[in-house]
């Protein structure tokens, strides 16, 4: 086959990587608008649910991802100095730039061309192929030209993606009381020397701090200020290590209703975004080329393959993104959970992504999952409940 994929994040990489392993005669180009080393974002995070199916892949770029990954065993929820510790499920964090780095030598070596600096606007720009995969992004412009029914939804809160050359050792959660209201931060270290530091906030804490007004040049230090004490005297960093290149944003969740028209194929945040504080991006982004490598080596029929793409990662995809809509309606919410116990509010931080939470009150949720949690039979009662009350809330939000 001859493939263009636009766009050379993770999943553009991926996929490239896959169809060469499958078939060294496929011919593949990847289009990448940012120059060799420019990338954007701090740090990406996954499980070893991934590192697994990484491995079943291709062992060769899996082990050496493993080697310069951060493992990450432990949480920290720190209100106002009051710290609750917890062990978590093992997985891992890693330097955005290391990761495509990794991917874009071993698709090179595989016989991969990647074509750096070249931004494609336009269908047209491309070479006539058999396939063109669109990993290019949650602003996609492939999107544009194609019949995919896209829908885009912007976030209430504001946040902006920062690093930090402090070093944190667990993935820390830092509320922080300001005379505006609360702000937070989502910190984890990706590599020896440097960390993710993400704030989030209302709109109404972010204009009354004046954040919207506010040069990059005067954002950075107030954020240290509030952070103070997270931070220990260490920096906080704008992306490609540029103070003046930050910016507050509102997510924007994507949806597609088609995620292939003819030919062309989305994949990652072109083809779906889900909220960054559960952590998934680049994991639901790779399993979705996994999948579409192998419905393309299943089927003879470029159109059979794309369809079985489409159909079997909707479906999987139903969960994550229910986990994220509740997730970032729980921090939309934060004022409803932070005065409770501090034991109790980290319990409810890390049930956040459950359907029954927004429909009771913090402290009844609490005492029920406390109960579940030593009663087998209302445990079974609480699973089963929760898919109907979220097919009601979901029912009520479209009325």
């Amino acid at each position: 086959m001859k493939i263009a994929c636009v766009g050379g994040g993770p999943a553009g990489l991926y996929f490239a990587l896959l169809m060469k392993l499958h078939d060294s005669g496929n011919d593949i180009t990847i289009f990448e608008r940012n120059a060799l080393e420019s990338s954007y974002g701090w740090g990406v995070t996954f499980g070893n649910d991934l590192m697994t199916k990484l491995y079943r892949s291709d062992p060769f770029s899996a082990a050496r991802i493993e080697k310069v990954a951060s493992p990450w065993v432990s949480q920290i929820v720190d209100v106002q100095g009051k710290q609750v510790m917890r062990s978590m499920s093992s997985g891992h964090n890693i330097e955005r730039q290391h990761l495509l780095d990794i991917l874009a030598a071993r698709t090179q070596d595989l016989g991969v061309r990647i074509e750096f600096g070249y931004e494609v606007t336009a269908l047209s720009q491309l070479p006539n192929v058999d396939l063109i995969v669109g990993c290019d992004g949650g602003n996609s412009r492939i999107r544009y030209e194609a019949q995919f029914q896209t829908d885009v939804r912007l976030s209430r809160n504001k946040y902006i993606w920062l690093g930090s050359d402090k070093v944190f050792d667990s993935f820390t959660y830092a509320f922080v009381r300001t005379d505006s209201g609360w702000l937070w931060a989502y910190a984890y270290g990706i590599s020896a020397d440097l960390s993710t530091f993400i704030v989030e906030c209302s709109p109404e804490t972010w204009t009354g701090l004046g954040f919207n007004a506010m040069s990059a040049h005067d954002t950075i230090p107030l954020l240290e200020k509030i952070f103070e004490r997270h931070l220990d005297g260490h920096r906080l960093i704008g992306q490609c290590r540029n103070t003046a290149d930050i910016a507050w944003s509102n997510f924007r969740t994507v949806t597609n209703r088609c995620w292939h028209d003819g030919k062309v194929v989305l994949a990652g945040d072109a083809a779906h975004t889900t909220y960054f504080n559960i952590g998934w991006g680049t994991k639901l982004a790779i399993e979705d080329v996994i999948e579409l490598a192998e419905n393309l080596q299943r089927h003879d029929s470029v159109k059979t393959a794309l369809k079985s793409y489409e159909r079997r990662r909707q479906a999987a995809l139903m969960q994550p993104q229910s986990d994220a809509r509740f997730s970032a309606q729980w921090f939309e919410n934060v004022p409803r959970y932070i005065d409770l116990e501090m034991r109790q509010f980290a319990t409810l931080l890390d049930g956040r992504r459950s359907p029954l939470l927004p429909q009771l009150s913090p402290q009844l949720y609490y005492r029920l999952l406390r109960a579940t949690e030593k009663v087998a039979v209302l445990r079974t009662l609480r699973t089963r409940a929760g898919p109907k009350v979220k097919a009601i809330y979901s029912k009520h939000k479209s009325v």
